[in-house]
């Protein structure tokens, strides 16, 4: 599992690679709220390589979805495969995220 993050048109994309799980979600949420304190307002999370992401994974894109919000910021997903789709749709988090089929219609949309 790993995470890196690019600026794109003023967007900061974090990529997530493998899995987001309990082990590993307090490393992007740290990223997403240094983020914010540097300054950040703009994020598109990238899930084009995420084959799996359990409860806590989903409870930390809340919670730091929650803090860009109240600083003013905006937050997409993008690339999540169709099991990853199906799982925000049954969890009704698909009407809490703004979701991209791909980062680059992300990006224009953010």
């Amino acid at each position: 599992m790993s995470f890196s993050a690019t600026h794109e048109q003023d967007v900061l994309v974090i990529s997530v690679e493998g899995q987001l799980i309990v082990a590993n979600r307090q490393e992007l949420k740290q990223r997403v709220l240094d983020a914010l304190t540097d300054g950040e307002r703009k994020f598109v999370i990238d899930f084009s390589e995420t084959g799996y992401i359990d409860s806590s994974g989903l409870g930390v894109l809340v919670s730091v979805s929650k803090k860009i919000r109240e600083l003013g910021g905006e937050l997409r997903l993008s690339g999540l495969n169709e099991d990853l789709r199906v799982l925000f749709e049954l969890t009704k988090l698909d009407t809490l995220f703004h979701i991209s089929e791909t980062k680059s219609e992300a990006l224009s949309s953010v």
